[in-house]
């Protein structure tokens, strides 16, 4: 798994966490929003890896 991935796998859990703790999310729903919320981070960080708008060194 590459360093974007893990990454976006991170955002992902603590995003998916955070809608199920204000109840945005119900724990029942975790498989539909998980990969949907993975997949809008995942590109989120490659568009900005591709721009040279990521900050990183």
């Amino acid at each position: 798994m590459d360093k974007d991935s893990k990454e976006a796998l991170q955002v992902a859990k603590e995003l998916t966490a955070k809608f199920i703790e204000t109840r945005t999310v119900s724990p029942g729903n975790f498989a539909e929003v998980f990969p949907a919320v993975y997949r809008v981070v995942y590109e989120a960080i490659r568009r900005g890896n591709m721009s040279g708008e990521d900050g990183r060194d």
